[in-house]
């Protein structure tokens, strides 16, 4: 079994050449990505596609962005995401529709064992999956293996180490579910500012 069959079947792995040579690809894609001219937006969005597997339309993405492997990740339409994205992607990242993905934030699939004796034995890799409408807010860390539900809200600074269910706000260290997003969310954008006293 290869090392990279390992890691897709959840068992120890480490990095080998085939590993080594697609992040050496994926790098070089990304620094031109982080290097273009801001005005060059049709070139940056080309460029996307070449980078990770899968992007829908009207993904937009602030550089500078880390990327390890790339074609393991997939964006849906509409999709949002501000500077500093890291993607520690060895395995899959699914990014779902209409996400906002704040400045700073890190997708984990990776980590090691916890265990002295066994911690150089080699890395395991969960794949994360973002459901769609999520906004994860600046500096957030998401951990391998988690699903957060659609339309949920995940405070500044979370680290999320378990699933967090659809339609709800969470936050912490670890993170975890303070509500559900009720009516009066659908009222109020902030504090006791309405959607419905706008200016013309």
């Amino acid at each position: 079994m290869t090392e990279q069959e390992k890691m897709k079947q959840g068992f120890l792995w480490q990095d080998d050449e085939e590993n080594m040579a697609l992040q050496a690809h994926t790098k070089e894609l990304v620094r031109r990505f982080n290097t273009m001219p801001p005005e060059d937006m049709a070139g940056r969005e080309a460029l996307l596609h070449d980078i990770f597997g899968q992007v829908g339309e009207h993904v937009w993405i602030v550089p500078p962005i880390t990327v390890a492997v790339g074609k393991y990740v997939s964006v849906g339409e509409g999709t949002y995401v501000n500077m500093n994205l890291t993607l520690i992607d060895d395995w899959k990242i699914t990014i779902g529709k209409r996400v906002l993905i704040g400045p700073n934030v890190t997708l984990c699939t990776t980590g090691h064992p916890i265990h002295p004796d066994h911690r150089m034995d080699g890395m395991y890799s969960f794949p994360i999956t973002i459901g769609d409408g999520v906004w994860l807010g600046a500096n957030v860390i998401v951990m391998p293996g988690v699903t957060i539900g659609e339309n949920s809200v995940i405070g500044a600074g979370s680290v999320v180490t378990r699933d967090i269910p659809p339609n709800v706000i969470a936050f912490g260290s670890p993170c975890k579910v303070y509500r559900q997003i009720n009516e009066r969310d659908g009222e109020y954008y902030f504090g006791e500012r309405r959607f419905d006293e706008q200016p013309e």
